[in-house]
This record gives C-alpha cells, structure tokens and sequence, in this order.
C-alpha cells in the first residue's frame, strides 16, 4: 500500500520543480546575457542546466551538427534543443537521455557516458 505524501504550499514553493519553474535557469544567472557561461549564485538545479547547455553546445560545435541535424539525430524538437542551449527552459529527463543516446555522449555533469547506458 502506497502512503501518500502531503506537501504543503510553503514546501512546494521551495522544491526545484514547484513554482521556480515560471523563472528560467537563464534569469537565474548573475548576468543572464552571458548564459551558458554567466556565473551562477545558489540555484544548483539552474547549474545543472547550464551544464546541460554549455555540454550540448560544445559537442554539436564539436560535431560540426546544426540544430535541425541534432533534432534529426536524436529525436528531440529543434526548438526544444534551442530553448536549452539559451537557458530559458527546464529540460525533462526524457530529453536529456534523448539527447545523450542520439548524440552518444554524456551531457549531464559528471556522468562519463549516457545515462541510459548505464540501465
């Protein structure tokens, strides 16, 4: 049997995919026109993101793949990979690993290969 958890208006607020979802990682950044190498006070969620972005940005440059290439290569929407590399969405899980398999490199920090690889 499954307990079900109560979480409070104060709690949700303060959790990561809450209502700080409205701000985009970009706007959380010291100076959000230097994203995806603006730096970055607090906010380890939007660091991640912006590891995310600067990965993804340098292995496409890497690879020499334009964004409709990358979409093709990985299933993910050219324009969902566009808000990505600008900082001004939150990325699900399912375009990470997307973007990992398609690419076949590890994006997210500190992983050595795609996560679903590891599965």
């Amino acid at each position: 049997m499954l307990d079900i958890v109560h979480i409070n208006l104060e709690e949700r607020i303060s959790m990561p995919g809450g209502t700080q979802r409205s701000t985009t990682p970009r706007d959380l950044a010291a100076d959000p026109d230097a994203w995806p190498h603006a730096i970055m006070i607090g906010h380890p969620q939007a660091r991640v993101v912006q590891a995310l972005a600067c990965r993804l940005g340098e292995r496409l440059e890497e690879r020499g793949l334009s964004l409709r290439q990358a979409a093709t290569l990985t299933g993910v929407n050219r324009q969902a990979i566009v808000n990505l590399l600008s900082g001004i969405s939150w990325p699900d899980v399912v375009t990470v690993s997307l973007l990992e398999d398609g690419l076949g490199v590890a994006l997210w920090p500190g992983a050595m290969s795609p996560a679903s690889a590891e599965c």
